[in-house]
């Protein structure tokens, strides 16, 4: 199978591109695809002629994207669009990875892929409106909701857990944002069972359970053996300009019908952080 990831050289991208190391992949960064440039997304697909686009790009920075809303949606929402145009004119199917904050937190309970969203930030309008016109432009397609992923290829939540922990002695974390983290190997691995599968529709693939902002950093500490103290805080505390939801986590609903199960976050978390976080902070 011929295989586009576009945002290939992001962790998920790379995740993504390692697991299906056994088909023709190209994986180009935005310096080779620009995926907010209409044409060269057309050309690159009219070039390529891939059987399947897995869309991973995406501008994730929730504090930019409420800064410069217009620039979110022309990322997250009008290009993934322009991907599904071009997936349809060449006879590609294509894979679009959403967000856990196209809901608002309202539900308390776990999201299920038929949950009508309502995202209360940029960032989740921005993803939202990828979805919809994922949708609108094209039959033959997979919209992949995940949320808080962290992996190889960039600094990730662990990563900066790890580094404020030693440079600081203490941490707060807020108690008010509950999601499901999500390893972006086991995600990558989903994903390409989707394909194997020939799957179509939405689906929820996070790693099986929820925590709190503050238990996972309790959690990774804990893995890296540091007495560091965790306070409890609350996101209003922070005064940050955006809002999150409180409760996003994603039940995995649809997947697991095909047989797909994602393991608990916490077994994801220790391999993660035996493989590369506490080998690396010690080399």
């Amino acid at each position: 199978m011929r295989i586009l990831i576009a945002g290939g050289q992001g962790q998920l991208g790379r995740a993504v591109e390692a697991v299906l190391a056994g088909h023709d992949v190209w994986a180009p960064g935005h310096s080779e695809l620009d995926v907010t440039d209409r044409k060269q997304v057309r050309d690159a697909l009219e070039r390529r002629q891939p059987d399947m686009v897995i869309h991973a790009a995406a501008w994730t920075d929730t504090a930019g994207c409420e800064h410069d809303p217009a620039r979110a949606m022309r990322d997250n929402g009008e290009a993934p669009g322009w991907v599904a145009d071009a997936c349809r004119e060449s006879g590609a199917t294509m894979v679009y990875i959403s967000s856990n904050e196209v809901f608002d937190g309202e539900k308390r309970a776990s999201y299920v892929e038929d949950d009508t969203p309502n995202p209360i930030n940029a960032y989740g309008r921005s993803k939202l409106e990828g979805e919809l016109r994922v949708r609108a432009g094209l039959e033959r397609h997979c919209i992949v909701r995940t949320s808080w992923l962290y992996g190889a290829g960039r600094i990730s939540f662990p990563e900066k857990i790890l580094t404020a922990a030693r440079e600081r002695g203490a941490l707060r974390l807020v108690t008010d944002e509950v999601a499901s983290p999500t390893w972006t190997v086991d995600l990558a691995q989903a994903i390409a069972s989707l394909l194997r599968k020939k799957a179509f529709g939405v689906f929820h693939l996070t790693n099986a359970g929820s925590c709190s902002r503050k238990e996972w950093a309790e959690e990774v500490v804990r893995l890296a053996g540091e007495k560091v103290r965790v306070e409890p805080a609350t996101q209003s505390e922070f005064g940050a300009p955006f809002r999150k939801p409180q409760f996003s986590a994603l039940a995995n609903v649809n997947a697991q019908r095909l047989g797909i199960t994602m393991r608990p976050w916490q077994e994801a978390l220790a391999e993660h952080m035996k493989a590369a976080v506490i080998q690396g902070t010690r080399s």
